[in-house]
């Protein structure tokens, strides 16, 4: 039976220009200081060419359920219901909300009376403040000021320790007693759920059974079978990771503690001198080809901020290491561009699956904040990548790591189809002479999705590349308090530039754009753009990624606190093969050929030296060139008045004017002559994919080698990229007999993950 179309076919009058809209009606653009007199925002016409869906699918219910669904649902309400002894174990409670006024702030992660009454709710419990603090512990906080609520509330995820509380509460015994089971609103387990962090995991700390599988319920490796799991007597096989970014480090930290010798290949410099190098572009605008926002130790944590008071000899550089994505997709290079992005660790693979729990837990290990596992939407910050990062690579070392830093890769060794090796140079060397010829028994090919000399590379080695679908867009900034005043109301005054009771605001928007109105829903999904909000860094600011001096690409970032006067967020709409091919780029690399002409473009309608083209919202809705003065920016590279809306093919141009005008449907306000355009944000994710094996994660088109995370195209964020890296380094290290077990059975099951978020 032929499904319904889930989204909503919107009226598509005549687009006659954003501006004629406003006059017609006498609206204008609100400012920031204004927002109490606003008025009503306008509705902006849309081209007949275009149908507009909402993002937001139906959900299937009852006799609509697939079958494997039916099946699915019914596992869950049979393991649900069948609690052998309720006084035992533990209870998790979930959405317990606690207003604002009663809760100490989003910093605060303990039980405080006000989550003590929710819970006492919850359990039916009379009187709150007899239930002992002691037996509960948060297990998961996120911020809900949504507009349906009649007000923001802090939402929360709780565990119960049920013998705990019955020792210290004997009282609570009959409550406890006639809970039920509910999906999504209380569930048991017989023993705590936790795992642990890949370090304690590798090295057996946790108790297990004879079976392997811990008492406790988490997965791990027992003391005594990971010592038959490391390798004994004989040659240690040698593997070499190329890319320190979140997917190269974890792969190398999990093949090192089970024996491996291992070398770490990064051809940006470590974290100190990629600081220098950074400042070097920042005050005489020198660009270091191989050490910069997206080359360089951990693109997991580095970051450069100036304060927006700086002059031209005063610049303060953070650099920190998280995962790369300061092209959103992960990995640059040791630390790579996430070392120089916003740190954020939100993922789309399952937040408390094993895997990704024990990435968290292993960044904690060597020093995030430990309230990262119980945000709704962890971020790390720049300011807190610098320790985490030297703290990872102190720990590669003692384990025996050798790690080159400014060592470029320049050619894959090749035997009878077979990678055998590396050849490396370093760029800076001024010698002539300076190439060297290593020879490994497997190289895990952990580069981000900027490194583009790779993707030429394997090409000469005939690897069979597939081009991928990304997005392009550009990056919209508005002042932090008028966000905080579109979505919080009367309580952004509780904000405080991150030091308040409530999160610094943030939004996400997603619209869809179909290019014929008269398409049925049978083929909607290969005919549909989305066009959605990005790396969304709330009190951030944008920040320069180029790698070429010819191309000029932007990003975000921000500090833990968030306390910058800026919010700023990528516009993107996806883009595929067939955009690539109008614009005459043909092959495997036709999304990177389509990258470099967006960019260069932009490189020359802002005049060279990294001056970054903007427009405002309401000029670029109209077509027309900002004057002067324009809104105050945070880049602080410099930035001129261009034709944004000339940038991009124009039906990628007319597909974000639609859907900016609707984000204003939405949220209120967007659309502000205070809003401001930069361009232009391309490396969202990886334009191509490196096909592999699902089990062994070697590439399919030339053994002994292993591409992997962000850069491969198997990763859409530092998290994925990291749990990338731990399977691809159980799998490397069980084809060298360095581990016999079952992958899965230590870091749960494999999620797939295409290194593109389609919303």
């Amino acid at each position: 039976m032929a499904m319904k179309s889930s989204f909503l076919h919107l009226p598509v009058p005549n687009f006659k220009g954003f501006s004629k809209i406003s006059e017609s009606k006498n609206l204008s653009f609100p400012s920031s200081t204004s927002l109490s007199q606003r008025p009503p925002p306008p509705s902006p016409s849309l081209p007949s060419s275009e149908t507009i869906f909402c993002g937001k699918q139906s959900v299937r219910r009852g006799k609509q359920r697939y079958p494997s669904e039916k099946k699915k649902l019914e596992r869950q309400l049979k393991d649900l219901n069948n609690v052998e002894n309720k006084e035992e174990g533990y209870w998790r409670f979930y959405k317990l909300a606690v207003p604002v006024q009663k809760d100490p702030g989003k910093d605060h992660t303990g039980i405080s009376d006000g989550l003590l009454e929710a819970v006492a709710k919850a359990l039916k419990f009379p009187v709150a403040s007899l239930l002992p603090h002691e037996a509960f512990s948060v297990v998961r906080k996120s911020f809900d000021a949504r507009k349906v609520l009649k007000e923001p509330k802090f939402i929360y995820t709780v565990d119960m320790d049920t013998q705990k509380l019955l020792s210290l509460q004997p009282r609570a015994q009959d409550f406890v007693y006639r809970l039920e089971p509910k999906a999504g609103v209380v569930e048991h387990f017989s023993t705590e759920k936790d795992s642990g962090d890949l370090i304690s995991i590798l090295n057996g700390y946790t108790a297990t059974n004879v079976s392997g599988v811990p008492a406790n319920g988490t997965h791990a490796v027992s003391s005594n079978s990971l010592h038959n799991h490391k390798f004994q007597g004989g040659k240690k096989p040698k593997i070499a990771v190329v890319g320190s970014g979140p997917s190269g480090l974890f792969a190398s930290l999990v093949l090192a503690e089970l024996g491996a010798d291992v070398t770490l290949i990064e051809r940006g410099q470590a974290v100190e001198q990629r600081g220098r190098d950074i400042g070097a572009l920042v005050v005489r605008r020198i660009l270091q080809p191989e050490s910069n926002i997206c080359f360089g130790e951990d693109k997991l944590l580095s970051l450069l901020f100036l304060p927006p008071n700086y002059n031209n000899i005063t610049c303060f550089l953070i650099i920190l290491h998280i995962p790369s994505r300061i092209c959103y997709g992960l990995n640059a290079h040791q630390g790579g561009a996430g070392t120089w992005s916003d740190g954020k660790l939100v993922t789309r693979i399952g937040r408390n699956s094993d895997s990704v729990q024990a990435v968290m837990k292993t960044l904690v290990q060597f020093g995030a904040p430990p309230n990262i596992l119980v945000d709704g939407k962890p971020h790390l910050g720049t300011d807190r990548l610098i320790p985490l990062l030297r703290n990872f690579r102190q720990h590669l070392q003692n384990l025996g790591v050798d790690i080159m830093f400014g060592t470029r890769l320049d050619d894959l060794l090749v035997v009878n189809s077979r990678v055998v090796g590396v050849e490396v140079s370093n760029p800076r060397s001024d010698l002539g002479n300076g190439k060297r010829k290593l020879e490994y028994d497997a190289v895990i090919l952990a580069v981000g999705h900027s490194a583009r000399d790779v993707y030429k590379m394997l090409l000469r080695h005939n690897v069979d590349l597939k081009t991928k679908d990304f997005s392009v867009g550009l990056r919209i900034e508005h002042p932090q308090e008028l966000i905080n005043s579109l979505q919080y109301y009367s309580l952004a005054s509780e904000v405080h530039q991150g030091r308040g009771r409530v999160p610094v605001a943030d939004y996400k928007l997603v619209k869809y754009v179909h290019g014929n109105a008269a398409t049925t829903a049978g083929d909607l999904d290969e005919r549909r753009r989305s066009c959605y909000s990005f790396c969304m860094c709330p009190g951030g600011q944008v920040v320069l990624t180029s790698t070429d001096p010819s191309e000029l690409c932007i990003n975000g970032m921000s500090f833990s606190r968030r306390a910058s006067r800026w919010a700023n967020a990528a516009l993107v709409v996806t883009v595929s093969q067939n955009d690539f091919t109008d614009l005459g780029c043909y092959g495997p690399l036709a999304g990177v050929k389509f990258q470099k002409e967006i960019e260069r473009k932009a490189a020359s309608m802002g005049g060279g030296n990294f001056v970054v083209p903007v427009q405002t919202v309401p000029d670029f809705l109209d077509g027309r060139l900002s004057v002067a003065p324009l809104p105050s920016s945070s880049y602080r590279l410099g930035v001129k008045a261009s034709n944004l809306h000339e940038l991009f093919p124009l039906h990628i141009t007319e597909a974000l004017q639609r859907s900016i005008a609707l984000f204003n449907e939405e949220m209120p306000g967007f659309v502000t002559k205070d809003a401001l355009l930069h361009g232009v944000e391309t490396r969202t994710s990886s334009p191509v994919q490196v096909p592999r094996c699902n089990d062994t994660y070697e590439c399919l088109s030339l053994k002994g080698l292993y591409p992997i995370g962000e850069g491969a195209g198997f990763a859409g964020g530092i998290v994925s990229a990291a749990v990338d890296g731990m399977y691809s380094g159980f799998a490397v290290a069980k084809h060298h007999n360095l581990y016999e077990g079952d992958i899965e059975a230590i870091l749960g099951k494999v999620h797939k993950e295409t290194g593109f978020v389609k919303y």
